[in-house]
Order: structure tokens, then C-alpha cells, then sequence
């Protein structure tokens, strides 16, 4: 293949990679039974007037498998940080001690384990559909740069093929993450399923969370 369409490839795997990193993260994001600190991560608190993520304003572990604790570096934040997941969608109740806040993670109930599905369907379906539009983004342009007259069509036959190879990886990948939130005792033999050659081991151990 030549240079350009190189380029454009190049492109196109790491314009997927993302997208695939950003299905990871959303994932990681969704509420099951098990205590994970990611399920904080789109948490923000209204911080003296600034909307601070919560883990700049807290060191965050899971203690036990259904326990998030969080320990404010400034005590005089824990109500603030109480409001804000009182307030969010996650459906927890925190409580503290003055210096430690705790978060008790249910057990998911018929109808949660349903919303979670539904949940993390839409966030793996939507994943697909990034990296499906940036084959066709990239698509379109060598398709021009063959009209053009700028690449061989050879070249751009190839190059439209590996494309659609990446695409095949990243939307996989997507899928093998999607199982895994669902499924985390799968998680060893999704490792495996990753393609990890394209997407740099983007899932290892991480999205168990």
C-alpha cells in the first residue's frame, strides 16, 4: 500500500482504538453488585464554585466486594460530596463518620439486573456505531483519493479491505466488553478473544471492575 493510505489507516486504528478505550470506560461506569471505584468516575461535585471529578477530591477503594469507601482529603467536603451521589443516578446511600464515607453496594434486584442489560447493551451498541462511522469517514476518503487519481486502485482495494479488518476488531472488541460487564467470570477467556494485536491489550484486567 502506499504512504497516504498508510496514513489514512494509521488514522482510522487509532480513531477505533479510542472508541473502543471509551466503551471500556462507559462500561466501567455501570452500577452491578460488585463495589468497584469506577463507578465513580462521571461523578462530579460542585466544589467551592468549580465542578471537581470526585477522585481529585477523595481517595476511592473498594474495601470489600460490596463496599466503596471514600476518604476526603478535605474533611470539610464530605457533605458537599454526600449531596452530590445523593443526587446522582447511581441510587446509593452514603454515610460517614466525620472522616470517612462508605458506600454500600446492593445486591441487584430482578428489575436492576434488567436495567443493567438494557444499560449496557445501549453503551456497547453505541460503541459499534463510533467505530462503524469512522470506517465509513475513512472509506469516503480513499475512495476520493482513488477517484482522484492520488493511489492506485490496487492500493485502495487494500487498503478498504484492512479497513474493514480494524472495523471488525474494534467492533468486536466492543462486544467482548460488553460480555464481560455481564459476565465477569468470563473474563479470562475474553482476554483472549480481544484483539489485542490492534488495540494494544486495551482490555486486560480493567474492565473487570
Amino acid at each position: 500500500m502506499s504512504e497516504l493510505t498508510d496514513e489514512f489507516l494509521a488514522d482510522a486504528k487509532e480513531r477505533m482504538r479510542k472508541s473502543v478505550e471509551a466503551c471500556r470506560h462507559e462500561l466501567a461506569t455501570v452500577r452491578t453488585g460488585r463495589a468497584s471505584p469506577h463507578l465513580l468516575d462521571r461523578l462530579v461535585v460542585d466544589y467551592y464554585g468549580v465542578e471537581t471529578p470526585i477522585k481529585q477530591l477523595a481517595q476511592v477503594a473498594a474495601t470489600d466486594a460490596r463496599l466503596l469507601t471514600l476518604t476526603p482529603f478535605d474533611k470539610n467536603s464530605i457533605g458537599t460530596i454526600e449531596k452530590a451521589i445523593m443526587e446522582s443516578d447511581l441510587g446509593l446511600t452514603p454515610n460517614n463518620d466525620g472522616n470517612v464515607i462508605r458506600l454500600q453496594i446492593p445486591e441487584l434486584n430482578e428489575e436492576r439486573r434488567r436495567e443493567l442489560v438494557k444499560v449496557v447493551h445501549g453503551v456497547a451498541e453505541d460503541g459499534k456505531v463510533a467505530v462503524r462511522n469512522i470506517r465509513r469517514d475513512v472509506m469516503h476518503d480513499l475512495r476520493e483519493l482513488r477517484k482522484e487519481g492520488e493511489v492506485g486502485e490496487d492500493d485502495a482495494r487494500r487498503a478498504e479491505t484492512e479497513l474493514q479488518m480494524r472495523t471488525d476488531e474494534a467492533t468486536g472488541a466492543a462486544a467482548v466488553l460488553r460480555h464481560v460487564r455481564l459476565f465477569p467470570r468470563d473474563a479470562l477467556a475474553a482476554r483472549v478473544a480481544v484483539p489485542t494485536v490492534a488495540f494494544g491489550g486495551l482490555t486486560s484486567g480493567r474492565q473487570t471492575a
